[in-house]
């Protein structure tokens, strides 16, 4: 299965609930999310989901100078992105019930009714 249009759709809650106990730089939070298994998540989608979190109000930015190298952009989440995450949190629990409940091969399908049909 691609998951690519899969991880589109939740990949600003991927984002949020990475950096929800530990701030992060962009490419420690895309080896994150690599490393909780969303291999195919690419660089420029995450940093695309950064800038937009940031200007949505949900993450807020700091810059940390480095001796050996470029200086690193960290992202915290704020109080709107814990909210945010929150909804998110509370949207995905219902689709994946509702999905899972659709998957379920031992379920046996209910009958459907026919548009107009018990009025």
């Amino acid at each position: 299965m691609d998951t690519t249009q899969l991880l589109k759709g939740v990949l600003d809650a991927a984002v949020l609930a990475v950096v929800q106990h530990e701030d992060a730089y962009g490419y420690d939070i895309v080896r994150r999310l690599r490393e909780a298994g969303l291999g195919e998540v690419g660089d420029a989608s995450v940093y695309g989901t950064l800038r937009r979190l940031y200007s949505a109000g949900s993450l807020s930015s700091y810059v940390v100078p480095s001796d050996g190298g470029p200086h690193r952009k960290y992202y915290a989440i704020n109080p709107q992105g814990r909210a945010a995450l929150d909804a998110q949190r509370e949207d995905w629990a219902s689709f994946s019930l509702a999905l899972s409940t659709l998957l379920d091969a031992s379920r046996k399908p209910t009958a459907l009714r026919t548009i107009g049909e018990g009025r």
